[in-house]
């Protein structure tokens, strides 16, 4: 029986200066997703797809790495991610390692305004099969609500300093 966890994740953050302005920032697909995302763990690989190398994550006894392609696609005043494939480095004969991540990050009338879901669901590693499955969900459901509150970290703090940057520039 495979494994299965999820984390969500929503954003309504206010901008005080500019805030107009930020449905034009978001068109910029490529600069947002690296003020979004640490650029140097960013491969860009075509107009609008990108490789993303997450940092090392541990669980229990395992390093892991999982290794991300994500897709942009622009809306009205909306910018989407959503992840189209991944790789799991570090658990060695798992061929089954499904990620899910849909997400978007929109220009509202006084900020920015946001959600993201992030699932797997992966067969049990034979190096963690004495650890309830019930454990392990709790684990992933934790390790993935940190990954989404640590991106939400840097639109709060990353993302909006690279929009007043915008600002100035354009």
């Amino acid at each position: 029986m495979p494994l299965a966890f999820s984390a969500s994740q929503q954003l309504q953050l206010e901008v005080s200066h500019q805030p107009e302005r930020l449905a034009a920032y978001l068109d910029d697909q490529d600069r947002v997703v690296k003020a979004l995302l640490d650029p140097s763990q960013l491969e860009a690989l075509g107009q609008g797809r990108y490789r993303y190398s997450v940092t090392h994550l541990q669980v229990f006894q395992l390093q892991i790495q999982p290794v991300v392609d994500l897709r942009t696609s622009l809306e009205p005043g909306r910018l989407v991610l959503e992840a189209t494939d991944c790789e799991l480095e570090g658990l060695g004969l798992v061929d089954d390692f499904q990620l899910t991540l849909g997400s978007w990050l929109a220009a509202g009338p006084s900020g920015l305004e946001g959600e993201a879901t992030l699932a797997v669901e992966v067969s049990q590693p034979p190096l963690l099969k004495l650890i309830p499955a019930k454990v392990l969900e709790a684990t992933g459901r934790s390790l993935l609500a940190g990954i989404l509150l640590g991106i939400k970290g840097r639109v709060g703090q990353q993302l909006l300093s690279d929009f007043q940057t915008w600002c100035q520039e354009h």
